[in-house]
């Protein structure tokens, strides 16, 4: 009977353990090639959306991530609660201070309250500019491919203004530095 029980258990953790693998590795999700997509799918308005929007600094100030038309733009949406948010920003804010004379712009756009990112920002030196996300923010992410409405969410967009990519999850400093390279020499 204890064997049964024993056998039965660690088959339960096999199953738990491969379907959260296959989970996570489906979280992970890079943008469509718009060349392959049908007509009608492509994700450019929805990008053209978000950079048009207007997100609120944590001094108050608006302004629209076209601001940075012409720059390499990695777009992450955070919040403070979201521990692998905050393992990958000190990585962002490093990127950030070596690419910038190269055309790279970092922006976090937090779905938090403003309180709780002045606080961050506070205790974290964050090179890059946190903007306030609301609902019409996660609705964005979500209609670039982050279903599960998950954060981290990253988007990278080239200088012309095109999805290149969206990421759920953490990055890699290896995988990030090596797209940002390809992106940076267009």
């Amino acid at each position: 009977m204890q064997n049964r029980l024993v056998r039965f258990l660690l088959l339960a953790v096999i199953a738990i353990a491969a379907g959260s693998s296959g989970y996570l590795i489906s979280r992970e999700r890079h943008a469509p090639d718009p060349s392959r997509q049908p007509s009608g799918t492509s994700t450019q308005p929805v990008v053209n959306s978000l950079l048009r929007t207007s997100f609120a600094s944590t001094e108050g100030q608006w302004q629209t991530l076209a601001a940075w038309h012409g720059k390499v733009l990695v777009i992450n949406f955070w919040a403070t609660w979201c521990p692998p948010c905050r393992e990958e920003m000190p990585m962002f804010s490093n990127l950030q201070t070596k690419y910038k004379d190269k055309g790279l712009q970092f922006v976090g756009i937090s779905i938090d309250s403003v309180d709780k990112v002045r606080e961050y920002q506070s205790i974290e030196k964050i090179t890059y500019p946190l903007l306030m996300g609301s609902p019409d923010a996660m609705s964005l992410s979500e209609a670039l491919g982050n279903m599960s409405q998950a954060l981290p969410f990253t988007v990278l967009i080239t200088r012309q203004g095109q999805l290149d990519s969206v990421k759920i999850g953490r990055f890699s400093e290896d995988e990030l530095e090596a797209r940002l390279n390809a992106l940076l020499k267009q």
